[in-house]
């Protein structure tokens, strides 16, 4: 191995993995609902202005929109009709078979099940914040 491949690999070391991504919320309790119901998930943490939910190693973060700006400024928040700029991809064992546990949740999908180019089968919904997630198979 030469040095410059040595340096790209132990400068690229420092990130071990997301711990945490932050969505904000303009209603906490609907959206804390949904990921309870759909996602199946035990609450970690909730307080008056967030709630916490652990996928695997990372956890996502629900904190209500007026408590967003002391996190990221002097960034601003968004308004949710901005539009979707990203999709959150949960790899699951049947793409059918959790379309349909959605479906008993009453969840519309997006689109899918499909056969993407990419050889994956996906279907994707979007939470009651607005947020897309993915279901990859």
């Amino acid at each position: 191995m030469d040095e410059q491949t040595k340096d790209a690999l132990q400068s690229a070391t420092w990130a071990k993995g997301i711990g945490a991504i932050t969505l904000f919320v303009e209603e906490l309790e609907p959206v804390k609902d949904f990921y309870q119901k759909v996602f199946e998930l035990p609450v970690i943490f909730e307080d008056d202005n967030s709630v916490v939910f652990r996928f695997d190693k990372t956890m996502i973060n629900l904190l209500q929109t007026a408590s967003a700006p002391e996190l990221i400024e002097p960034a601003t928040v968004a308004s949710p009709d901005a539009g979707h700029r990203f999709v959150f991809t949960i790899h699951v064992d049947d793409v059918d078979a959790r379309c349909a546990q959605l479906a008993a949740h009453g969840v519309e999908l997006l689109n899918g099940p499909m056969d993407r180019p990419w050889g994956l089968r996906t279907a994707s919904f979007v939470d009651p914040a607005g947020y897309i997630w993915e279901i990859a198979q």
